[in-house]
């Protein structure tokens, strides 16, 4: 009988607990336009695309979808950059495994990454051989 009361109890406590975290989880939406005017040093380019991604706070899962059109050329790398400011660059914070569009994909993000990320540090990058630094990027907001 003694057994069965602290089981009961146990769940009793631990119940509202699992809620919290389940509460607690959220699901970010973040977005940029990408455009050569955003690029450091900004281009001309006539391309324009967009990233969109969702970030799981529960489970440190982004996942994202990069498109564009209109480059110069065959796109020949495309990455999250980070940490950085709106005109600074940075370096890759998380590269993509293909330059083709639509880039789909998911990443686990460590907290300092995911950090940087919530706090509108990331941008997204496609570079072209015309434009090696970048033809179009975009920051990432929610």
């Amino acid at each position: 009988m003694k057994r069965a009361l602290y089981l009961a109890g146990a769940i009793v406590f631990a119940l509202p607990l699992g809620f919290a975290t389940v509460a607690s989880a959220e699901m970010v939406k973040l977005q940029a336009e990408l455009k050569g005017s955003s690029e450091v040093p900004p281009n001309t380019s006539s391309g324009s695309g967009k990233a969109e991604a969702t970030y799981d706070t529960d489970t440190k899962v982004l996942t994202y979808t990069v498109s564009y059109a209109g480059l110069s050329g065959p796109a020949l790398g495309a990455h999250f950059h980070g940490p950085s400011e709106p005109g600074k660059n940075a370096g890759i914070a998380l590269p993509f495994k293909s330059a083709q569009s639509p880039i789909e994909g998911t990443a686990t993000l460590t907290e300092t990454q995911a950090a940087d990320l919530l706090a509108g540090k990331w941008y997204a990058n496609i570079h072209t051989a015309a434009n090696p630094g970048g033809e179009l990027r975009g920051q990432m907001a929610k």
